[in-house]
Parts: C-alpha cells; structure tokens; sequence
C-alpha cells in the first residue's frame, strides 16, 4: 500500500506555516515520514496518519476518535499511534494532532544515526 498524497499535501501546507523548523520528507517502507528539526515528527501511512507524541498521553489519545494502537513485534509501541481518516476529517482536529506532534518534537529524542557498512 502507498501513502496517501492528498493528506501528506494537507501535512505539508500545514507543517510550511509553521515558522522556525527545518523540515525534511523522508519516504520508507511506503510510508512518508516528516522529518522536523531532524526527527520523525508525523508520518502519513496509507490513509493514515501516525503520530509520534509525549507516551504519557497515550491514554488520553486511545479515547480519541480514530485512534488505532501501533504495534511492533505484537507489543504496543508507546508514543506512536496511527489515526484514522474519521479521526481527522475535520481542521481542528487534524490540526490537535498535528500540534501534538509539533509539541513533543521540541524534547523527543533523534533517532541514533546507523552507520553505513
């Protein structure tokens, strides 16, 4: 499956607004990944979006519309989720989320760069 391009246009324009952050795309494993101030911040995955977010606030985001767990290896990956279309539909809250991720951008870690063989 390939990402959506109309929602990572939507993610553009919004991320473009946004004054003093580099911003970079990176496409993985059919995934598009925006970069912000070098790491991952907002990725658009089919007709979704996953969220990297503060894993405190995982419980309050379970509750939201959309919201589908993100698992890796079968185990909940705390701080990742993926939203669904209905959980986006309309400006305000695809903008919550994206300011969420935007949020915790400021103080998540980058990830350790591998090094090339």
């Amino acid at each position: 499956m390939t990402y959506d391009r109309n929602l990572a246009d939507r993610v553009r324009e919004y991320l473009a607004d946004i004054p003093k952050i580099d911003i970079e795309e990176k496409e993985m494993f059919n995934v598009l990944n925006f970069m912000v101030n070098g790491k991952t911040c907002v990725c658009v995955s089919g007709e979704n979006l996953m969220l990297r977010f503060d894993p405190s606030r995982q419980e309050e985001l379970s509750e939201r519309n959309g919201y589908e767990t993100m698992l890796m290896k079968g185990k909940e990956y705390k701080g990742y989720c993926y939203i669904n279309p209905d959980g986006f539909k309309d400006r305000k809250a695809f903008e919550f989320f994206l300011n969420l991720c935007l949020e915790y951008n400021k103080f998540a870690k980058a990830s350790k760069q591998r090094k090339a063989k």
